[in-house]
């Protein structure tokens, strides 16, 4: 378990630029392996892999339909391949080529996408991908991970590229918290839980994680316990912890910077409802609207993804078990 951390003045790095980093170490450990990206490398820290290994560099242009297909085919040949581009376009422009040649296969490519969510911030609404776990999440054969930090990002690089599956690796733009324990170890499948306690349960996945911390120690201060639980793997997701805690305080807050639709959220309800969990749910997230262009972190409060944000789901989630 972490012990409590400030993390307001917690040190905080870019996903993607620990992303960078551990492409380069992973590629001098395994010469097989190749990156392609959709002339985008430098906002998702492909070049780095590029300056360090350039005949094993693909950049495939503004085509992100064609670098999947270039994908499929290196994976075909026994190649470990990463592929990148922003979410938007990753998940959403190639999405039909992703189910047809990736999934349908199971083919081990590691589909890593940048800018996902809101975070995005200036790039506005047409870039904010807010439905890409919801499109992944629901092909066969396809791994959905969103990582809460630089820590967990490494861990979970180093953790799926011996895992000859697809996988959906979802990372924004901006620098997060670093909260994660440096002896934290990632297991596909499994959630971590960050903090106990006994009132309710915020289950969180991305920078949302850091969030719901915070969200926590401050209640704390008014006389609510809160548990806190990390789920970067979103799929496979960890049924047995999401039972465990909803049946510890029966009520669950699922945090996400993505729709309420279909992420986190609808894969937490699905869990608690088919296994007859008797637990108050409330779901915390993008609404069902298209967000708006301005600096990440104030379009996020815009948006409600704040401490104070989640601190107003978790009292109605309390409010509504009290009446339960």
């Amino acid at each position: 378990m972490m012990t409590v951390i400030d993390i307001k003045n917690a040190p905080k790095k870019a996903i993607r630029d620990t992303y960078g980093e551990v492409l380069v170490e992973l590629g001098k450990m395994d010469p097989d392996m190749v990156v392609l990206d959709a002339d985008l490398s430098e906002s998702t820290r492909t070049h780095k892999f590029h300056l360090a290994y350039p005949e094993r560099f693909f950049n495939a242009g503004i085509a992100e339909q064609n670098m999947i297909g270039i994908a499929a085919g290196f994976a075909y040949t026994g190649r470990t391949v990463y592929a990148s581009s922003f979410a938007i376009f990753l998940s959403g422009r190639a999405w039909e080529i992703i189910r047809q040649q990736i999934a349908y296969n199971k083919l081990n490519v590691k589909l890593v996408a940048s800018h996902g969510g809101v975070s995005v911030g200036q790039d506005g609404a047409s870039h904010q991908m807010n439905e890409d776990i919801s499109l992944m999440r629901s092909l066969p054969n396809m791994n959905v991970i969103v990582p809460a930090d630089s820590v967990e990002m490494e861990k979970v690089l180093k953790k799926v590229h011996y895992i000859k599956e697809p996988f959906y690796i979802r990372m924004g733009r901006e620098k997060f918290p670093v909260i994660m324990p440096s002896d934290y170890e990632f297991e596909v499948g499994k959630g971590y839980t960050l903090k106990e306690g006994s009132d309710v349960s915020i289950i969180a996945c991305g920078v949302m994680v850091s969030i719901a911390l915070q969200t926590a120690y401050e209640l704390e201060e008014e006389g609510i316990s809160v548990e806190v639980i990390n789920m970067a793997s979103i799929k496979p997701i960890d049924k047995e912890l999401i039972i465990q805690t909803a049946n510890k305080t029966g009520a669950v807050v699922t945090s996400e910077e993505h729709s309420v639709i279909g992420g986190l959220g609808s894969a937490v309800a699905e869990v608690l409802s088919e296994e007859g969990c008797n637990a108050v749910l409330v779901r915390h997230g993008v609404e069902d609207r298209f967000a708006l262009s301005g600096p990440a972190w104030e379009v996020m409060e815009e948006l409600g993804l704040s401490v104070e944000g989640l601190k107003s789901k978790v009292k109605y989630a309390l409010e509504k078990k009290c009446q339960k």
